[in-house]
């Protein structure tokens, strides 16, 4: 039979199978199963599970730093699909329509999503934000194209996705 580990004591290890066991809803057997590589794909309620806690947990230090890069030095990429429209001067066509648009934002657009998000602000105002920074960044194109763009309306979300 193995034995495992956890810095040179194996009781370690059981103490942590039985706690990540509990933790699952599950036996301390099968989690040593799973650190044994006896089962390779678990079922996929416990697949979703094992995600949830894993996220939970994921190290506070390397989430801040990604979200201090993102803010500083690399932005985030907005990955949506809405109904967009804009105001824009009379004659020009201003239909709200479904889009589905990827666009890399600026890292001052980062920041101020993490900052409103930190300080507990509703989807609504996420939204408002988003919403500005398209404008800028894709209708605009940051200044080249539709100068006279007032606003864009951002309703009807079926998806929004921000990735680092």
């Amino acid at each position: 039979m193995e034995v495992f580990t956890i810095a040179g004591n194996p009781y370690a290890f059981a103490r942590a199978a039985k706690a990540v066991a509990q933790m699952l809803c599950i036996s301390q057997r099968t989690v040593e199963r799973y650190v044994k590589d006896q089962i390779k794909k678990p079922r996929p309620d416990l697949a979703a599970r094992l995600e949830r806690e894993v996220k939970k947990r994921w190290q506070p230090q390397i989430r801040a730093k990604a979200r201090e890069k993102a803010a500083t030095t690399g932005g985030i990429v907005i990955d949506t699909r809405a109904r967009m429209g804009y105001t824009a001067p009379i004659g020009s066509t201003d239909q709200d329509r479904i889009r589905h648009l990827t666009v890399a934002l600026p890292p001052r657009y980062a920041a101020r999503l993490f900052d409103a998000q930190e300080q507990g602000a509703s989807d609504q105002q996420l939204q408002g934000i988003a919403a500005e920074a398209l404008k800028e960044v894709y209708f605009q194109d940051g200044g080249r194209r539709a100068g006279s763009l007032k606003e864009v309306r951002f309703t009807d979300v079926e998806h929004l996705e921000f990735d680092l």
